[in-house]
């Protein structure tokens, strides 16, 4: 042990005596290879002095030492900017030794976009490259469903796509529910559709009293001139804001845009609890469990985090923690670089924001409960699971196949995976059934398929580390056990997949047959080498394995219905390459109907605007081939 430490202090000695004293980023590296950390230095050589002795360092930095094998450095500007770079880098390189926030979810926004005639209401995910107003981040894609839905009643904005309102000829069903000022058909003029847009952005900017004010004067002098009708949709659309503006008791009263991070740790995990609001509005929240060091503090996790947190997204102007970060002004400089503007990083002491940060810390402590208690349950699961099936260890992985497909159309394939943690929708995969050799309907065909391309690509990208390197709470790669829905056919089908690989011996395969008359509870297993054997109807591990199967039959057949719903409304003139949206418009305005066009005459299609000779023979040659 003290050879090794001694080989990771002089090569880090062997370093510092070049390192210049300016900010940068240093990474050290095992003898695999593998970046195991990443860190910034105002000074490198200084920072990195702090290496080249065991004393005084914590025993996670002195083993980081012992591990040491090679350093890489990047030199910046300033300290800001390596802070910046040293949070792409964790999230890129995902080393060991580092505080790694796993569950880095992107948040969906509002948009009101600014580039078309009758601006649509719409949910964003990504890059912002339209132009328009953007509301958020929500902490769900339900959140912003409802407060689209109830924006709608509330200023009759549409949420239709360009191409649907460049086609309407009357208005659509949401019109006649009103829910839309059917811009598209003229039934409201584009200047007044401009001004129930304008209203929505003051809405959701923050100007909800004065909307509200502003609803409730116009629906009183309506009423005084006897005109019910038009009182009637106000009072709905006053209505539907009053909802918006009270359905959360956590609204704030003098925080109008902010970002709020409470840390808990207990039993060496953390959860870090992140609310939102804007205009006054909590805009929901969501736990993360970043992996990180029990010997960390509470405000060295919370800096790391922050800074990874913000590596992709806009930071608001206000940021409230319930432990202030170790380099807190450095990591102010660093977000406020990002937002042009000043960013202010706060640990309020009372009042309201203090209010709001104890609710974010109630709310971190109750998550981390739960968690614990589920992975503790989900561990005693897998071991009892392992016992079952004679396992050498609880899986830490395990991975579900399932087929849907009606006589063979829409063919796809489905993988579930769950672990220690439950199940893992990050790590789920859908298969679009693509060999023209099988059979419609040949279920073992398309199984053969899927696992054929799976492991193909996870040979492919070199993905064969299993648990050893990762900590047991992480997902590993490479699965331990295979769960297929079906029997022996099934499971000769996926071990011929395998054998192909040089992968039967590494991953267990288990096959699950419903009972007689398919009832839950009669299920017969198969494994290679053993007798079909059953459960006892009240074994939990049956419970567990059949939650496994039903997740996996109700993804597949989720996406199934997805993909034949999506043929259904496809245009046959979608098909046809060079035919754009302009083309399109102009062949169903002409010919009514794309079943109309694909029985037009060739003589007939050159008539149309926009249509060439050499694009009509093209559209004539795709219906009449």
């Amino acid at each position: 042990m003290n050879d090794k430490k001694n080989i990771g202090i002089n090569i880090i000695s062997d370093f510092v005596k070049t390192l210049p004293a300016s900010p940068g980023v240093y990474r050290m590296i095992d003898e695999k290879t593998n970046v195991i950390y990443v860190g910034k230095a105002r000074s490198l050589k200084a920072r990195v002095s702090n290496y080249t002795r065991y004393e005084g360092n914590s025993n996670r930095i002195c083993r980081m030492i012992c591990a040491t094998r090679s350093m890489e450095f990047v030199r910046t500007k300033t300290e800001s900017e390596a802070l910046l770079l040293e949070a792409n880098m964790i999230k890129r390189l995902k080393p060991w030794y580092n505080v790694l926030l796993r569950d880095d979810k992107s948040f969906p926004y509002i948009l009101i976009n600014s580039d078309h005639e009758a601006p649509q209401l719409s949910k964003h995910r990504g890059k912002r490259r339209r132009k328009g107003h953007y509301f958020g981040p929500f902490a769900s894609g339900q959140s912003v469903d409802r407060t689209i839905a109830v924006l709608q009643k509330a200023f009759l904005l549409r949420n239709c796509t360009d191409s649907y309102y460049a086609n309407r000829n009357r208005p659509c069903l949401q019109h006649q529910i009103k829910r839309c000022a059917a811009p598209c058909t003229g039934e409201i003029s584009l200047e007044d559709y401009q001004g129930l847009v304008e209203n929505g952005i003051s809405f959701l900017s923050g100007k909800s009293k004065a909307m509200q004010k502003l609803l409730s004067g116009q629906m009183q002098a309506a009423a005084k001139q006897q005109d019910f009708e038009s009182a009637a949709i106000l009072r709905d659309r006053l209505s539907a804001l009053t909802y918006i503006v009270g359905q959360n008791d956590m609204n704030a009263r003098l925080v109008e845009e902010a970002d709020i991070f409470a840390i808990h740790q207990t039993a060496g995990q953390f959860c870090v609890q992140v609310f939102f609001y804007r205009a006054f509005q909590n805009w929901g929240n969501h736990a993360f469990y970043p992996r990180a060091d029990a010997e960390l503090k509470n405000g060295e996790v919370l800096e790391a985090f922050i800074s990874q947190f913000y590596e992709n997204r806009i930071p608001p102007k206000l940021i409230l923690v319930s432990d202030l970060p170790d380099e807190n002004k450095l990591l102010e400089a660093a977000l406020s670089s990002k937002l042009n503007t000043k960013v202010s990083i706060a640990a309020p002491k009372r009042g309201e924001k203090f209010e709001m940060v104890m609710g974010a810390l109630n709310n971190a402590k109750e998550a981390l409960g739960r968690q614990l208690a589920q992975t503790s349950s989900q561990k005693n699961l897998l071991k009892k699971m392992a016992e079952v099936f004679d396992l050498k260890t609880p899986p830490r992985r395990i991975e579900v196949y399932d087929n849907s497909h009606i006589s063979g159309t829409n063919a796809v394939g489905a993988m579930i995976v769950a672990g220690v943690a439950g199940f893992d929708k990050k790590q789920y995969r859908t298969f679009n059934i693509k060999s023209e050799t099988i059979t419609p309907g040949d279920d073992f065909g398309m199984m053969s398929e899927v696992l054929g391309r799976r492991f193909a690509r996870l040979v492919k990208d070199g993905l064969q580390k299993k648990s050893e390197n990762i900590d047991e709470s992480e997902m590993p790669d490479w699965p331990d056990v295979i769960l297929i829905d079906g029997g022996k056919g099934q499971l000769s089908a996926v071990k011929k997949q395998l054998d192909e690989y040089g992968l039967s011996e590494k991953i267990t395969l288990i096959g699950i047959a419903k009972g007689e008359e398919r009832n839950a509870g009669r299920e017969t297993f198969f494994m290679e080498g053993k007798q079909s054997f059953m459960l006892g109807a009240r074994d939990p591990v049956l419970y567990f394995v059949q939650r496994l199967r039903d997740e996996a039959h109700r993804f597949a057949i989720g996406t199934h219905r997805a993909k034949r719903k999506k043929d259904i409304v496809k245009n046959p003139l979608d098909e046809i390459a060079g035919i754009g949206a302009s083309r399109k418009r102009a062949l169903l305005n002409h010919f009514g109907s794309a079943k109309a066009v694909s029985r037009a005459a060739l003589i007939d299609l050159t008539k149309v605007n926009g249509i060439s000779k050499n694009m009509a023979s093209l559209i004539y040659d795709h219906f009449n081939q």
